[in-house]
């Protein structure tokens, strides 16, 4: 972008690759913060209405969200809004990056602080699937956004995570009446015939955003855990 500064705020070195944190600024306007995961861009404070919805379209889809787990803290816009909902009352974020979780909790990502001080909010540092597989209590909503989607992935590892083992393992985490919501930077329909193989049914749901004035649209993929497979019991 014309006269714009880019600095570097913090940079670390994790086996998945490097994490970098950018500032980006000019004249007249307010710092941008911007995240990067080996090289790729993931996500900045001036457009944050991608994870924003994704957590107010799947709060929508919940009669009683009191438990949430988030799968990704990113800059934690995420989590932020799932808090800002007053039916819920505990929060589970799962974050595989230990230095993110870091610049969060140490104000190198200035709003981090006040984030984590949400008593309601508990960050976990370990890879999602871990932590689905020894969880030992349940949830009434489950946010994956872990990665692009299957189609656009940032770490090949996180592939599976999108496969029927993995949401199975998901499915079994869920009230009866909870609901899993995968996010997707592009569609993904062999994404949504492997949750309605677990789930027995899936709704693919495309909502639009603007970023630095681009629309561009993403999807979420749900279903509900009542609902069996066609190998599952309900």
């Amino acid at each position: 972008m014309e006269d714009e500064t880019i600095s570097e705020v913090a940079r670390a070195e994790t086996p998945r690759g490097e994490l970098v944190l950018r500032r980006r600024s000019r004249e007249g306007a307010p710092a941008v913060l911007e995240l990067r995961a080996n090289g790729v861009f993931v996500m900045d404070t001036l457009e944050t209405g991608s994870e924003i919805e994704m957590a107010s379209l799947a709060l929508d889809l919940v009669p009683d969200p009191r438990a949430v787990v988030v799968g990704g803290l990113g800059l934690g816009f995420t989590a932020q809004r799932v808090l800002a909902d007053p039916r819920v009352e505990r929060v589970r974020v799962v974050e595989i990056d230990e230095p993110l979780i870091g610049w969060m909790r140490d104000g190198t990502i200035p709003h981090g602080p006040a984030l984590l001080a949400d008593r309601r909010l508990e960050v976990l540092n370990a890879d999602i699937s871990m932590a689905v597989a020894e969880a030992r209590s349940t949830y009434d909503l489950m946010l994956l956004d872990v990665d692009n989607g299957p189609g656009y992935l940032v770490h090949e590892s996180n592939a599976e995570l999108y496969q029927p083992e993995f949401l199975q393992r998901c499915r079994a985490l869920l009230d009866p009446d909870g609901v899993l919501v995968v996010w997707s930077a592009a569609r993904a329909p062999v994404l949504l015939q492997h949750i309605e193989q677990v789930f027995g049914e899936a709704a693919e749901i495309r909502y639009d955003v603007l970023l630095q004035d681009r629309p561009e649209q993403y999807f979420l993929y749900s279903a509900r855990a009542g609902r069996a497979g066609p190998d599952q019991h309900a």
